[in-house]
């Protein structure tokens, strides 16, 4: 009996030496305890994701990838492998295991170290949101009071979803949806068993236990996990053998990029960080762009394409690295391999070696596509690069391009029969492109490419970019004129100017681009075949100051257009954007949009964040509206404001059609084309544009419109002392374009490219006559009224009030401006 009392006595003694202990050790990490009532409005770090407006994914930003999900949106097996294989008694234990923490204390008294951790999965959450991962006495003790404080404030099933979102499963994933993307591309709910149990054994060492760095390993542990879940009765014994013989087929999976629209994505990135801030990295938000996947995918195509036809017609600059010379010990497969691993990919463009060449083929070994041969019809264009205005003779065999150990560029020209795709010789283009598609009814840009390649150069060309605009900035000059009562049968007269600079001492001879003059001219044809010298010449009626202030109402500042007459033939600057957004108005009846990029902002879990309110054109009866173009009967509803009349843009409209189908009778010999052409190859008579040159083709510009969409594409060079320079022909180029670059030749092959992907499925549209226009019968000579209904008449559009009023006679010059005193007509 004294043993027994002595044994109690003992025994009180522990207890309350072990009660004051714990009680002692609260009170001195007391201070150090975070306040977990922070866990209930946690907000995950989840990446932001920028989409299309049809949901196609551009890009991701933030280091963690994660996918919050919801418990019950997770499969019932994988939370019972979580169980299972961390912590068995979850649901019936009050935050720590007593028998965990005393078998790791066995295993200290045993090893002087922490070498267990036994930790639940409250510890486990504990841990992740407020501890370190260093396995000291002190860190543990701290960890099972917060799990004690986290399961009074929390739910057995709060706690898991949250564990099961936070968790760190390897590759940058945190959480089981992020894990289920990484290692198997799929959605949780896609998961195999096998898989499940991967991924459920992944916390115990996730760098270590992926099948990505060690498959051996990851099925080891995966077939622990089965094992855990047959014991506690979560699956049966057909399932476990199931399950274990299943082979585990597993690579990274980046985020599922469906649309390639990099520069897009950076716009997105930064006027989110202007809103959000940093914080915006790890919102979790998802951002929804204004731009159309088929559109960004047909801009794409159409500017790579374009600026690697006018980079090839000047020539082969040769091969971007040499590896290895004649003589010496050729590179084996790997080691070519892992040298290409290295090397960039831009997009269609490869690097590759090239290992063998015979008289008229050769065999490169293309980065992740192996041996290839690139067959002679798709090296022969290759003649050498000599300045941009000289090219070498055509190459004779496959040795007078390349040579064996020689590092190149090669393309893989996409075909619809897979079967039959081919590598065709390529070069990284030095010119560089942009190009921007706007809907003018409220601004939204539904495609833009800033350039080459987005990896190449981050440099955004379509916002950024702000280059001289050529012919490009007639029709708003043109409008100008209207404005002032010009009509499009207003002759003007196409003759050289001579006009002495007394300043300069030098005499300004503005020259038409073919120098040929026509003498008195319609306005219509002076813009449709971008006649210069009758550019001057409206600019002169118009005045240079009135002209360059109704340019603003267009979106033009005042200190991009310079106070010259060398405005008229495109001495301003602007960006590609700013250009769309001009001929925008046109497209649109006359209505100022600005253009956005953003339509909307959710949060992680669906929950609006912001959405867009831009001024949209109104083509009804609407309310009236302020100067700012807001309703004042709907505060929430926003209108464009009118800044040209609807009959000036149709008007103008008419001109840029005639840009494209040209006028008169081929047949009655009066007909004549204008210099945008080759978009006829549409078939559409509902399309319109304008081509633009600078000086010495130093930028090429085409800009244009069709239903519900308008589009601008250019080329140039980043310096801007560089121009595009001319080329000969080349037999080797189907459909080649030879002789001086300028807009039509150089930037209107893409807007053609685009359009004709953008427009499949939208059927022609007929042409509507605003109310205050009339049609009339003149004289195609000299635009006055005329009865005859021969090849010599032709129907004209007018502003109501601006018709003809005499009829046509030999000695007619009415309508006839020019500004040059004692200057001839003709």
């Amino acid at each position: 009996m004294k043993f027994i009392k002595r044994l109690l006595v003992f025994s009180l003694i522990c207890i309350i030496l072990g009660v004051t202990t714990i009680f002692g050790f609260y009170y001195y990490v007391k201070p150090d305890l975070p306040d977990v009532a922070t866990l209930r409005d946690v907000k995950l770090q989840t990446p932001m994701q920028v989409f299309s407006r049809d949901g196609k994914l551009i890009a991701q930003f933030g280091e963690q990838r994660r996918i919050p999900l919801k418990l019950d949106e997770m499969p019932k097996e994988l939370v019972e492998a979580i169980i299972a294989t961390e912590d068995s008694r979850f649901y019936e234990h009050f935050g720590f295991d007593p028998i965990g923490i005393t078998r790791a204390a066995f295993a200290v008294i045993a090893t002087g170290s922490a070498s267990q951790g036994a930790s639940t999965i409250t510890q486990q959450l504990a841990r992740n949101f407020f501890l370190s991962n260093e396995k000291k006495i002190m860190r543990k003790i701290k960890e099972i009071f917060i799990a004690v404080h986290i399961e009074q404030l929390l739910s057995k099933d709060e706690i898991l979803e949250l564990y099961l979102n936070k968790i760190y499963l390897g590759y940058r994933s945190y959480g089981v949806g992020a894990a289920a993307q990484a290692y198997f591309g799929k959605e949780v709910k896609d998961l195999t068993l096998g898989e499940i149990a991967m991924i459920a054994g992944l916390p115990k060492a996730p760098s270590t236990m992926n099948p990505i760095y060690s498959l051996e390993r990851a099925t080891h542990r995966r077939n622990v996990v089965l094992q855990r879940m047959l014991d506690e009765k979560y699956i049966t014994q057909a399932q476990y053998h199931e399950a274990r013989n299943e082979v585990l087929q597993s690579r990274y999976h980046g985020a599922e990029i469906s649309l390639n629209a990099p520069y897009v994505a950076e716009i997105a990135r930064a006027w989110m960080i202007d809103r959000y801030g940093e914080d915006a990295y790890t919102s979790g938000m998802n951002v929804y762009t204004t731009v159309d996947s088929k559109l960004q995918k047909a801009a794409n195509r159409a500017a790579l394409d374009n600026l690697l036809a006018y980079d090839e017609r000047h020539g082969y600059r040769g091969a971007e690295k040499e590896l290895w010379k004649s003589g010496q010990a050729a590179w084996d497969e790997e080691k070519i391999r892992d040298h290409l691993q290295d090397e960039p990919t831009y997009n269609d463009l490869y690097p590759a070696v090239v290992v063998n060449v015979e008289p008229q083929s050769a065999q490169v070994w293309v980065k992740n596509n192996g041996l290839q041969t690139i067959a002679w019809d798709d090296m022969n264009w290759a003649r050498r690069f000599i300045t941009d205005e000289r090219q070498g003779a055509l190459p004779k065999a496959a040795s007078d391009i390349m040579a064996a150990g020689q590092q190149i560029w090669v393309r893989q020209l996409h075909q619809d029969d897979a079967e039959q795709q081919h590598w065709k010789l390529s070069q990284v283009p030095n010119a560089q492109t942009a190009f921007v598609a706007m809907d003018p009814e409220n601004g939204a840009v539904r495609a833009l490419v800033g350039g080459f390649n987005f990896v190449h150069n981050k440099f955004n060309r379509a916002t950024q970019s702000v280059r001289q605009v050529g012919s490009s900035i007639k029709p708003f000059i043109y409008s100008a004129a209207l404005n002032k009562g010009m009509t499009l049968a207003s002759l003007i007269n196409d003759a050289p100017i001579n006009q002495w600079d007394q300043s300069q001492g030098t005499a300004w001879r503005p020259k038409n681009s073919p120098p040929t003059y026509g003498g008195p001219t319609r306005l219509r044809i002076g813009l449709a075949q971008s006649k210069n010298v009758m550019a001057v010449r409206v600019l002169r009626e118009v005045g240079l100051d009135d002209t360059r202030q109704y340019l603003t109402r267009f979106g033009f500042e005042l200190d991009k257009l310079p106070r010259s007459e060398t405005i008229a033939l495109g001495a301003g600057s602007l960006t590609p954007v700013k250009m769309a957004q001009g001929y925008s108005v046109f497209a649109n009846g006359g209505y100022y949009v600005e253009p956005y990029y953003i339509s909307k902002v959710m949060g992680p879990f669906g929950e609006p964040e912001y959405e867009a309110t831009p001024k949209v054109v109104c083509h009804q009866a609407c309310d009236q509206t302020d100067m700012n173009g807001i309703s004042e009967q709907d505060a929430d509803t926003q209108y464009a404001p009118q800044v040209i009349s609807e009959q000036n843009a149709f008007l103008v409209r008419e001109m840029m059609y005639s840009n494209i189908w040209g006028g008169g009778d081929w047949r009655e010999g009066t007909g004549w084309n204008g210099t945008g052409w080759r978009a006829q190859a549409l078939k559409r008579r509902d399309i319109g544009g304008k081509t633009g040159t600078t000086n010495d083709s130093k930028d090429a510009w085409y800009n244009g419109f069709a239903p519900g969409i308008v589009a601008t594409a250019w080329v140039g060079f980043d310096e801007h002392s560089r121009d595009l320079g001319r080329s000969t022909p080349n037999p080797a180029i189907e459909d080649d374009v030879s002789g001086v670059e300028a807009g039509a030749k150089t930037a209107q092959p893409a807007w053609i490219e685009f359009m004709q992907q953008a427009l499949q499925g939208v059927g022609e549209q007929d042409k509507k006559v605003p109310d205050g226009i009339s049609r009339v019968r003149i004289d195609r000579n000299t635009g006055l009224l005329t009865n005859k209904l021969d090849g010599s008449s032709m129907f004209e559009y007018f502003a109501d009030g601006t018709e003809p009023e005499d009829y046509v006679s030999e000695s007619s010059t009415n309508s006839t401006y020019t500004n040059d005193e004692n200057e001839s007509l003709f």
